[in-house]
């Protein structure tokens, strides 16, 4: 198969989609006073200002180190200004945060992006930046976001359907087509900017090197970089090529005198007004676009094509349709590969548009914080203040690579926890990439000396989950089942730097040196009472459920790696056990805190919650009801008696702890009694414990909604939760959507909505506690129905909810899509899939960024076919050799 072959050289991926789709508005791009990011930059100030660390741009591509970027510029002649990047708002003008206003779609990739597709609607009357700014701005949190098509401007279809593909004909030979269908029954213009640039690396005083462009022919632009390979540009119309460069209009945005006459926004000043004073005569420059300019019919379908090649092609164009549908065809033998087994041809396009959405969101990711925080040689010295502003204490942080985005326009930088699960789609098609990125965030440029991970650019001190662990494994087993053989340096050389971060945990997140853990706000964003970043006044603290119940799961997970290791090399036997001892004073912690024996299992209400430690032997239950309370669940694993025979060093010690310390064994572990098929269980819960956790878990009144589990029960709908602490009353209700909550700036929700990770972490945890328990092990499904089912059945049906959220149901609709009729049932828009951040806890509808493919592109790996579930349990028990 040949995507297959191609995915083992690593040249056909020099060139891809990572081109971010915002720039402004970001950290890195931030040189302000006060770190006032989103305002140091800003949409409209983007046109004229050139970016320090990358570029933006629509349905961008450039090369692995974004020396060269080619994307588009539309213009409906009616716009205040040429489209060449997404509008959004800030997180200050959303009424709930930051906030894209496009449509756009990720509809196709192959890994090594030998073929792309992605779609943008472009409407034909002029945009309605302002109406979006001020309306919004009206609303408050209780409202929903005012969105585009509440404009009205699609109503009466006056917009264009613009595909954007890509098919390489070669490594750097890139065929690029653009089919573009005027949908309205009016004649509508559209100028077409195919643009080509060069990311400003000479002005801040490190290398003077300047390349350039030029053309003598007006369909055609010589290239010459250096660095690069790519030596022209094609197109197979175009009535001219406009030249300018990629430097700042100094004079246009803070009034200092220009020192540059053709400078980035040239091209656009051209279009809109006419001056033809801002385009270089000499067809030269860093920063060069065709013009096309053409007048549709309605309902008139017209094909462009252009070709980027380190070729020089006489007819250029002589062989695109055939290269092009050979690449489809490929693409679509390689997922026919992986998709065997799918049933349903909805199911298939929805994965395959998650994947498409995966690997669109690839970006070049370029940050080194010591020089962001000192300044450019060549550039003003920053304020002093800045010392100070953020991530000082990163300054070893120094990346430089394609990385998995969350959302290249509302997130376009890194989150750790994030990417962890996005490797688990990655490694179901590219098993290389995923296990790439997981190693990144280990190497010494992105792992703090002290072991800890950096979290996101708004604040690398932040902490994630530690799920690193997990994904290292899971993948590793992914990438062994699909290829055959184990990629032992790769787990060994994650498990080494994994030591550290481990080690960071324990000495940084264990305040009272208790095995209890404090880790904040872990991700969770607003799902506590109060920001559990806080420092309370008295000296009081939060004993974090999840904090502890992730780090038993960290244990667990460093443990069963330990063992892998193990059968190849003894010497790791010592490292198994000092996890397995390590997991189980964390699990005794969570039973026995102080002199009390106090835990965080409230035999009252059966269920785990958070604690406020008021003084020595004093605590409090936050009597809350969140996925805190079933994080615990995550801390699971099943190993083979078969492997603890094999590890006579490993089993001798592990009979001691049984031997001697009998009581932490027999409080939480369960090891002592095998299973199904002589099976060794580790765990936080007991047989009892799981399921009266499960018992919540499943009832609709509380956690179980129809599209998955809820991040708070939905009781405190009806109900909210109150507390009084230190003079302050607190009050959390259910919010199945937006957040009506400023914590963390209001654009994430933890109150109510189904998030997906926690819904996978569910589900496999299930499906682990079903490989020792055996189908005997019954659990009310949904509680109060009188159904019983096995773990494994529930965790299938848990899996079919997260999948309705896509799926058409009866009527043809997908609730994801929400209140929008248009988007249920037009042709034109119902069969799109955005893959949104989080999802409305009652009915599904889309919430937050709405191309968050990220994690929610988890429902890749849910919607593979049963033999593929399976393996999620049975590949950590199995023997390598039984393979």
């Amino acid at each position: 198969m040949k995507e297959k072959e191609r995915l083992s050289d690593i040249t056909w991926k020099k060139w891809g989609p990572y081109v971010s789709n915002r720039e402004w508005g970001l950290v890195r791009e931030d040189y302000s006073v006060d770190g006032d990011a989103w305002n140091y930059t800003t949409h409209d100030d983007a046109e004229a200002k050139t970016y320090r660390w990358g570029e933006e741009g629509i349905c961008g591509i450039c090369d692995d180190f974004q020396k060269l970027v080619f994307s588009f510029g539309f213009w409906n002649k009616k716009d205040k200004m040429v489209k060449e990047r997404f509008f959004g708002l800030t997180n200050g003008q959303g009424n709930h945060g930051e906030d894209v206003k496009e449509y756009y779609y990720y509809l196709d990739s192959t890994p090594t992006h030998s073929y792309m597709k992605m779609l943008y609607k472009y409407p034909q009357n002029e945009f309605p930046y302002e109406d979006l700014i001020k309306t919004n701005a009206e609303r408050g949190k209780q409202d929903p976001e005012y969105e585009l098509i509440d404009t009205g401007i699609f109503d009466k279809n006056e917009y264009f359907d613009i595909f954007i593909e890509y098919a390489k004909a070669g490594s750097q030979d890139i065929l690029i087509k653009l089919t573009i269908i005027n949908k309205s029954e009016n004649n509508a213009p559209l100028v077409i900017l195919p643009t080509l640039w060069f990311r400003n690396t000479w002005r801040w005083g490190y290398d003077d090197y300047i390349p350039h462009m030029n053309a003598e022919e007006a369909d055609s632009v010589k290239i010459f970089h250096k660095d690069l390979e790519i030596k022209n540009l094609y197109a197979d119309r175009s009535e001219k090529v406009l030249f300018c460069d990629n430097e700042t209009n100094n004079e246009k945005l803070y009034q200092y005198p220009k020192d540059m006459h053709y400078t980035k926004e040239g091209i656009n000043d051209f279009i809109i007004n006419g001056n033809s004073q801002s385009v270089n005569p000499k067809h030269f420059g860093t920063k060069a676009a065709f013009l096309i300019d053409e007048t549709f019919n309605p309902k008139e379908e017209k094909v462009l094509k252009f070709r980027l090649s380190d070729k020089d092609l006489k007819n250029p164009f002589v062989d695109f349709d055939e290269i092009f549908s050979l690449r489809k065809q490929e693409a679509d033998k390689f997922y026919e590969e992986i998709q065997k087994g799918i049933t349903t041809e909805d199911e298939k396009l929805i994965q395959r548009q998650a994947f498409a959405g995966m690997l669109w969101s690839k970006m070049f990711y370029h940050y080194n914080v010591e020089k962001w925080l000192k300044g450019d040689p060549a550039q003003p010295q920053p304020p002093k203040s800045r010392d100070k502003v953020r991530n000082f204490q990163w300054k070893h942080l120094n990346n430089e690579h394609i990385i998995s985005m969350p959302d290249k326009w509302e997130y376009p930088w890194y989150a750790t926890w994030d990417l962890a699960f996005h490797t688990i789609s990655f490694s179901l098609i590219d098993p290389d990439f995923a296990k790439q990125q997981l190693k990144l965030f280990l190497f010494e440029w992105y792992m703090h000396p002290n072991g800890q991970l950096p979290a996101y650019e708004w604040n690398f001190n932040d902490v994630n989950p530690p799920v690193h662990a997990w994904a290292v494994f899971r993948v590793f087993k992914i990438d062994e089942y699909l290829t055959g053989k184990p990629d032992l340096p790769f787990l060994e050389s994650a498990f080494q730097k994994l030591l550290m971060n481990f080690t960071w945990w324990v000495n940084k997140k264990d305040n009272n040196g208790n095995n209890i853990f404090e880790g904040g706000f872990l991700g969770l964003d607003n799902i506590g009472i109060f920001d559990r970043n806080t420092e309370l006044p008295d000296g009081e603290h939060l004993e974090q459920s999840d904090g502890t119940s992730w780090m038993a799961m960290f244990a667990l997970n460093m443990m069963r790696i330990a063992l892998e290791l193990a059968v190849y090399n003894n010497i790791y036997e010592e490292m198994a056990m000092k996890f397995f001892e390590h997991f189980l004073a964390i699990a005794n912690s969570l039973d026995n805190m102080g002199d009390e024996c106090f835990s965080l299992w409230d035999e009252e209400d059966e269920f785990f919650y958070d604690a406020l430690s008021l003084g020595e032997n004093n605590h409090m239950y936050l009597k809350m009801r969140t996925i805190v309370g079933l994080i615990p669940m995550f801390a699971v694993e099943v190993i083979d008696d078969e492997m603890i025979e094999n590890l006579p060093n490993f089993k001798k010690r592990m009979q001691w702890v049984l031997d001697h310390k009998p009581e932490l064994a027999a409080l939480v572990s369960h090891w002592e009694v095998k299973g199904e098929d002589s099976k060794h269980l580790l765990s936080l819960l007991r047989g009892h414990r799981l399921k009266r956790l499960l018992h919540r878990m499943l009832n609709p009144d509380e956690f179980l909604s129809e599209f998955g589990v809820r991040a708070l029960s939905k009781e405190y709908e009806k109900d909210p939760f109150s507390l009084h602490l230190n003079g302050k009353d607190y009050t959390v209700r259910y919010t199945p959507a937006e957040s009506d909550s400023t914590l963390f700036g209001g654009n994430s929700n933890w109150r109510g909505p189904v998030w997906f990770p926690i819904n996978f972490l569910i589900i496999e945890s299930l499906q682990r506690f079903f490989f020792y328990y055996s189908p005997d092990f019954l659990v009310e499904y949904p509680t109060g129905s009188g159904n019983f089912l096995n773990l494994d059945q529930i965790a299938d049906e848990l899996s079919k909810r997260l999948a309705k959220i896509f799926l058409k149901d009866e009527n043809g609709n997908r609730p994801f899509n929400g209140q929008y009729p248009r988007f249920q049932t037009d042709p034109d828009f119902k069969d799109y899939i955005l893959f949104y951040e989080y999802f409305h806890g009652d009915n599904g509808r889309g919430v937050g960024a709405s191309h968050q493919t990220g994690w929610t592109g988890l429902i890749a790996k849910i919607l593979m076919p049963r033999f593929s579930k399976k393996e999620i349990a049975e590949s950590e028990t199995e023997m390598p050799e039984e393979k």
